[in-house]
């Protein structure tokens, strides 16, 4: 006749104290708890299973309490009923949790850019702004979350936030980041479709325009006069300053690093890389540009960036940080912008100094072809540009004086 076992109960678990070898008790239906030398109190089942005896752990008391051990017990019994092996299936369990901890959102979207980084996919600086976009308003709300798990309308609600606060050309930037995320997740076995897909002509279309720029010298020196009188941060109004002066495009100079700079030489080239084109780019330096770039010297020459970032000093500014400052400014995004200045210069250059064109096209950093059809290197014209470039900011100069 089997020996009656009598169930535990919380008192008894309670006052059992370790002794020098493992101790049992037992509660019924092959579950007991173990007690080691140590303190311990492991909670296991004991049950058999293809013909052999097997143990399966269902956590330490008082964390899992007599009650819980109990519907643990049950719920073993139930799936052994149904010829599953609970050890077998807490694997498999324990082993899809790891696999949803590993394969998160925020984790498979750091590693597609990491690989499109290495390949050389984006510049350096276009590949930090897409990770800063998505870590200030991806990875919070999704990060955390399993990608197979994330449902469309989860990230409709995201975009439409970001387009709420007059970011709608972000959130179509980010819709179509994360559908590049999700099909790489794809690809790699970790989710089963792109649900960006389903959100196309969820938001609104972005109205594509022409970037405003002042290009007659009256409105142009309003401006002029405006930055140089900018009291809000000095490393943005420098950059401000510069832009005119350039007039490249703004994120080739807001991520403008300190050894591109040959001030002896009074040159700035920047390397393919950061180049919308793909091909490294020479800019003259004037006098007045190096001007800007001494004062700014003394603050930031220290560092990598001529603009870095003010929350961290191994990031370049904000795209943002232009625009912004105009608008303190009182300049509105039809007045004035910060690719404005590309047009202002090409414009006045061409209507006003009478450069030749090719010149102009050639700063600008366009496509452009000698009468053979070659396309022209980044010296060519060098001399002819460096007289262009002084002539430029004689120019501006006269402006703001009223010479002119």
């Amino acid at each position: 006749m089997p020996k009656r076992i009598i169930p535990l109960s919380a008192i008894k678990i309670d006052k059992a104290k370790p002794q020098g070898k493992e101790v049992k008790l037992y509660d019924g239906g092959g579950l007991f708890l173990l007690i080691t030398p140590s303190g311990g109190k492991l909670w296991n089942l004991k049950y058999r299973y293809g013909g052999k005896e097997k143990k399966l752990a269902l956590g330490a008391y008082p964390l899992v309490t007599l009650e819980a051990a109990r519907q643990r017990r049950e719920d073993a019994k139930r799936l052994l009923a149904n010829g599953v092996d609970p050890g077998e299936m807490k694997k498999l369990v324990k082993s899809a949790a790891k696999d949803k901890a590993a394969n998160t959102f925020e984790v498979v979207a750091r590693e597609w850019h990491h690989k499109f980084s290495s390949a050389g996919k984006w510049s350096p600086t276009h590949g930090a702004d897409i990770l800063h976009r998505l870590e200030k308003d991806i990875f919070p709300p999704l990060g955390s979350r399993p990608i197979s798990e994330i449902k469309p309308l989860e990230l409709l609600k995201v975009l439409e936030r970001i387009a709420g606060r007059g970011a709608l050309d972000t959130a179509h930037r980010l819709r179509h980041h994360c559908g590049m995320i999700f099909r790489y997740a794809v690809v790699t076995e970790r989710s089963e479709r792109d649900i960006a897909a389903d959100l196309r002509g969820a938001l609104p279309p972005v109205k594509n325009g022409h970037h405003a720029a002042p290009t007659t010298p009256e409105k142009l020196v309003q401006l002029l006069r405006a930055i140089d009188a900018y009291e809000g941060s000095f490393v943005v109004k420098c950059a401000l300053q510069l832009l005119p002066l350039f007039f490249c495009r703004p994120g080739e100079l807001r991520a403008a690093e300190w050894t591109e700079l040959e001030l002896d030489k009074a040159i700035w080239e920047i390397p393919e890389t950061r180049m919308k084109m793909k091909q490294p780019h020479i800019v003259p330096l004037s006098k007045q540009a190096l001007a800007v770039l001494e004062s700014l010297r003394s603050l930031t020459g220290s560092g990598k960036y001529l603009f870095p970032c003010q929350r961290s000093a191994h990031r370049c500014m904000s795209d943002n940080a232009y625009n912004a400052a105009l608008r303190r400014m009182g300049f509105s995004k039809d007045e004035a912008t910060a690719h404005g200045f590309r047009a202002s210069a090409r414009t006045i250059l061409d209507e006003v100094l009478r450069v030749p064109v090719v010149l102009i096209e050639h700063q600008l950093s366009h496509s452009v072809r000698d009468p053979l059809g070659r396309a022209y290197n980044r010296t060519s014209h060098l001399d002819e540009r460096k007289k262009m470039m002084q002539q430029w900011a004689d120019y501006l100069d006269s402006l703001k004086s009223g010479a002119r």
